[in-house]
């Protein structure tokens, strides 16, 4: 009889742990860095991958702030920057290419020192920044419409025009396209890279604002998060025709697909971050909507250590800081 107590009471602790592991969360608050001295929104981030650090464009507070991810402790602050959007952090050459939509600049400071080493006019309203492997460039978002090539030395070797002010690009890495996010229009452009022109034009939508996106080469789709309504499409990268949407958190400015586990992470200023399912390519199933604070709305996800930076910016009585979340793998 104690035999078969014992093993009813092991078959009901391992029902309970099983039950444990399939409502715990994806993604679990691992430690939070104190920002106090970050005033005003904090836009997009970059990381850097044997430093182990991070940087983001603290673009209410005219600042780049560098934070230590082996002691999550700010380690550096670069002051006076024009409203900075992004910043690049650029291993080969080991410097910060930091984009300002106040001047329209692209300021280069070498990430040892955090010295200024050369300033790139660009004209108007800098923004997001990607760095081209395949090509060796530093491809920058500006202005009424346009992508900025530049050298790693800061020199401009070409331009691509766009019908209205790009947001959220992101690059094929095998491939030679790159597509844009361009809501003043409700468009998508798609960029051949090689004869740095576009060659399709994307708009039929069911939503406005089309901001965040992120790309999924290997199954030949990119997710675009739109704000008017809320909501998350998934978009052939040949057709441009839709293949699944799903309702997310408001005011969305970063998205994130991680690949390993094909999960989609959803960062909105509605105070939370959303993770949705996305191994079946015709649905999308959201599994997770996990309170975060209002006008959290940017951050990074970085796969190589499977953590995901969320920027909250000082808010009443609330202090700056950058929450850190593990993603968890489940049972």
């Amino acid at each position: 009889m104690y035999r078969h107590r014992a093993l009813r009471a092991l078959a009901i602790t391992c029902l309970a742990m099983n039950a444990m592991a399939e409502d715990a969360p994806p993604l679990v608050l691992k430690t939070t860095i104190a920002l106090p001295r970050v005033e005003g929104r904090i836009d997009h981030f970059s990381a850097d991958l044997t430093g182990h650090r991070i940087f983001l464009s603290a673009l209410g507070n005219h600042s780049v702030e560098a934070i230590d991810v082996k002691t999550f402790q700010p380690l550096k602050s670069i002051p006076d920057l024009a409203e900075p959007q992004g910043v690049l952090y650029d291993s080969v050459s080991n410097r910060l290419f930091v984009p300002s939509a106040g001047d329209g600049t692209v300021k280069i400071f070498d990430a040892a020192s955090f010295q200024l080493s050369a300033t790139v006019k660009l004209g108007s309203d800098a923004d997001n920044i990607r760095y081209d492997s395949r090509r060796e460039s530093i491809i920058v978002g500006y202005g009424s419409g346009a992508l900025a090539i530049l050298r790693g030395d800061g020199t401009k070797s070409g331009e691509i025009k766009l019908d209205a002010h790009p947001e959220s690009f992101q690059l094929e890495k095998e491939g030679h396209r790159l597509f844009v996010n361009i809501p003043e229009r409700l468009e998508i452009a798609v960029v051949d890279l090689d004869k740095r022109s576009v060659i399709a034009r994307w708009h039929e939508w069911s939503a406005l604002q089309n901001f965040p996106m992120a790309l999924d080469e290997k199954h030949g789709r990119r997710f675009a998060g739109f704000r008017t309504p809320p909501r998350l499409l998934s978009i052939d990268t040949n057709s441009g025709k839709v293949i699944a949407s799903a309702d997310i958190v408001g005011d969305t400015d970063d998205l994130f697909y991680d690949a390993a586990r094909e999960l989609v992470y959803v960062i909105g200023g509605g105070g939370f971050v959303d993770v949705l399912d996305a191994k079946d390519p015709a649905h999308l199933q959201r599994v997770a909507h996990i309170e975060t604070a209002s006008g959290a709305r940017t951050g990074l996800f970085v796969p190589e250590w499977s953590l995901l930076f969320i920027a909250v910016p000082k808010r009443g009585g609330r202090a700056a800081e950058v929450r850190v979340y593990e993603v968890k793998d489940g049972k």
